[in-house]
């Protein structure tokens, strides 16, 4: 038997994509060259690895069993690449390259200063810092695209290596305006309340912080980032529960104000994700203020 990585590239990007001209476009192949390699993957193997289902192809069985295990050899290859330093090699420095996953308010608002740090200590260093809401995230360490990722919520997706990472202060602002320091109960529950979209970790750690108070969102508008939300609040729409972190700049400039309520102090746990095919780089648990030994492959 004789398997090459572009056999498992193909494989994987087909599962991804769903036909093999998809795939071929990702992989900048033809589609007969897409279909002969996958072709020639599964007679070496003996084994169909999807149902052909009109033009599309869906994993059975056998290629569900292999579809993760091809992902951390293509993570293992590129990291491989990475650690020799192909074609990057500099007066005989080694190269550094992260790439990391955070849902949004972790990657505008918390991690700049870390990676600023870094790269301080590390002029060579290259950060790719993808941002998006933490089901994105999520997808985005399955499919081994990043070393790690850092969600806002709760990690539903199994298979996954899950860690508390740090707890994240949640306050309730609206804009400055005569009326807004204090809010009771009945009020906040007939208010306009700006939300993020389903799948953000803010608008599950809300729905978890607020729900079991205010029972429903009488009224509720969704914006799709925090940057939204906070301009929307501020310009008097509604009221916003955020990251203290993400509202700093506003309350400091007085366009917004934190709501004083009989709610109890509010907080998130924000969380490490990990695919155990993905070997975490130190210098990355360093800039996350990690123990050496966080994922036991010390």
């Amino acid at each position: 038997m004789h398997l090459t990585l572009r056999q498992w590239q193909v494989f994987v990007s087909i599962a991804d994509a769903g036909t093999t001209a998809a795939a071929g476009a990702q992989l900048a192949l033809s589609q007969s060259a897409t279909s002969a390699a996958l072709n020639e993957l599964e007679n070496q193997l003996a084994s169909p690895l999807f149902d052909r289902i009109g033009r599309r192809l869906v994993l059975n069985a056998q290629g569900r069993a292999l579809l993760d295990p091809a992902r951390a050899l293509l993570a293992a290859a590129v990291d491989l690449e990475r650690l020799a330093g192909v074609g990057q090699i500099q007066a005989g420095a080694q190269p550094l390259l992260l790439r990391l996953g955070a849902s949004t308010t972790i990657g505008n608002y918390l991690l700049p200063t870390r990676v600023a740090a870094l790269l301080a200590d590390n002029p060579q260093a290259q950060v790719d810092l993808r941002i998006g809401n933490s089901a994105d995230v999520v997808a985005a360490v399955q499919r081994l695209e990043v070393d790690l990722g850092l969600i806002e919520g709760p990690c539903h997706e199994s298979g996954l290596q899950v860690l508390p990472w740090q707890r994240d202060e949640l306050v309730i602002v609206a804009a400055t305006a005569p009326g807004t320091a204090r809010m009771e109960i009945d009020v906040l529950a007939q208010a306009r309340w700006l939300l993020r979209e389903p799948g953000s970790g803010t608008r599950e750690a809300v729905e978890q912080a607020l729900l079991p108070h205010l029972h429903h969102f009488a009224r509720a508008m969704q914006l799709g980032s925090t940057e939204a939300i906070k301009q929307a609040a501020a310009a008097g729409l509604g009221l916003a529960c955020l990251s203290r972190h993400a509202v700093a700049d506003l309350l400091a400039l007085g366009t917004l104000t934190v709501v004083n309520t009989p709610l109890p102090p509010m907080s998130r746990q924000l969380w490490l994700v990990r695919h155990p095919g993905k070997r975490v780089p130190p210098v990355l648990g360093a800039l996350l203020g990690l123990p050496a030994d966080a994922f036991g492959q010390q």
